[in-house]
């Protein structure tokens, strides 16, 4: 749910599949895969807004056209392994950069072929900086559990189906052009920050046809019911967040309990959105201990080999 301080509170025919547009970036022109084809989605009604923060992150709001935009590794450093990266943003709004662009080319970078996802929002105000009041509501919910500590599960919030869709949509649209991304089919997770988390945990218990193979569950919330064939899932988070303070705990708890597979790193410092930034805490080594994670469990290799 990851929002600046001032914002806190295949049933397709295949054609659709392969269909590509492209978007100019900061590092270029960069392939953006629509999930849907034009019109099939109901809209906002409202244009789509892109607010550049002084960090250096975006912020989307108002999204009605949902995408994939695609990161390669390059030529002779892919192993087969892909991610699709979901930003947070409380389903309000994307922190598109830090929880996105900037992870997917991190994950290039280790011959991981990477994807973001630019999932469905709810509407905003005219002025995005004023929170829908729905999302107010559900801000005030968290405070309070986070402060109770009762470990209770959250409600669904506003738009999490719609952007549950739309990440179960490009899990099938990613596999099913896997040969031509040199992916195997049988390799293909999804890491998700905050709201993007609480995406990534609804897919792992979700559907089979559309569950990650694995899963990376950063500073997320609890999705039950958990199978025992849940996506094997990395799960971190800090301490004092300040929003969620003991859901990773919840999380691993019910994978475990499940008997589904695991791993759980909480950080004493870091905050509700320590993303690659360095902060000066051990949360700043997350990245790190997600690829031994996936490296100890055969999904990737060195740069340039594809793991048996």
């Amino acid at each position: 749910m990851k929002l600046p301080a001032r914002l806190t509170g295949l049933g397709m025919i295949a054609a659709l599949f392969s269909a590509t547009a492209t978007a100019q970036t900061a590092e270029g022109v960069a392939p953006i895969i629509p999930l849907y084809s034009k019109g099939t989605v109901t809209s906002l009604g409202v244009p789509e807004i892109r607010l550049k923060q002084p960090t250096g992150d975006t912020l989307i709001f108002n999204v009605s056209e949902p995408a994939l935009e695609l990161f390669r590794p390059a030529p002779g450093r892919a192993n087969g392994t892909a991610m699709i990266v979901a930003p947070g943003g409380g389903f309000v709004g994307l922190g598109y950069e830090a929880g996105g662009t900037a992870v997917a080319r991190r994950l290039a970078q280790e011959g991981i072929t990477a994807f973001v996802l630019k999932y469905r929002t709810i509407r905003s105000a005219p002025d995005p900086m004023q929170l829908p009041e729905v999302h107010l509501k559900e801000m005030d919910m968290l405070m309070t559990r986070a402060k109770s500590g009762v470990p209770i599960e959250m409600p669904p919030f506003a738009g999490e189906q719609h952007a549950v869709e739309d990440g179960a949509r490009a899990m099938r649209i990613v596999r099913h052009r896997a040969p031509e991304w040199g992916i195997d089919p049988r390799r293909v997770g999804v890491i998700g920050f905050s709201a993007g988390a609480y995406l990534a945990a609804d897919l792992a218990i979700g559907d089979k046809a559309s569950r990650p193979d694995f899963v990376a569950l950063l500073y997320g919330g609890l999705r039950t019911p958990v199978p025992a064939d849940a996506s094997p899932a990395f799960i971190a988070a800090a301490a004092d967040d300040e929003y969620q303070p003991n859901d990773a705990a919840l999380l691993y708890g019910a994978w475990r309990q499940a008997g589904a597979p695991a791993e759980l790193h909480i950080y004493e410092r870091g905050g509700h959105g320590f993303d690659l930034q360095p902060k000066g805490t051990t949360s700043d080594r997350w990245f790190e201990e997600l690829i031994w994670w996936m490296q100890s469990r055969g999904l990737v290799g060195s740069a340039g080999m594809r793991p048996e």
